[in-house]
């Protein structure tokens, strides 16, 4: 079969039509639920902190971060990820070993997956 036949793989078509990379298509649909759900609702168990949203990142890691509000460029909180040819998120930091920690880890688990609803108030 000559070169001009073949098509290219599945993911680079996709990711050249979108100019994205997976990581931020992944990426942009947890961090727009998060910030809805967490902070725009004024959700009381978030009052404290402010969200830092870096998906333009050029790491190639898109990211968004939960910092202190009363220390917006402190250390964060919390660290919310995508990377890799998958895209595959990730989720760190200290805000993970309190009592939201759960909730947290539940909500990036369900907005993975595709689902934009809020979960349960902490």
């Amino acid at each position: 079969m000559a070169q001009g036949c073949q098509s290219a793989p599945p993911a680079a078509v996709a990711t050249a039509a979108s100019g994205k990379s997976a990581a931020l298509r992944n990426m942009e649909p947890v961090a727009i639920a998060a910030h809805r759900c967490w902070f725009a609702s004024g959700d009381p168990a978030f009052q404290g902190y402010s969200f830092a949203n870096e998906l333009d990142s050029h790491s190639g890691r898109p990211r968004f971060l939960i910092v202190p509000r009363s220390d917006y460029g402190g250390r964060p909180l919390l660290v919310v990820q995508a990377e890799g040819a998958q895209g595959n998120i990730t989720a760190f930091g200290p805000m993970l070993d309190q009592p939201v920690g759960s909730r947290v880890q539940a909500d990036i688990a369900r907005w993975r997956t595709g689902a934009t609803g809020c979960g349960q108030a902490a």
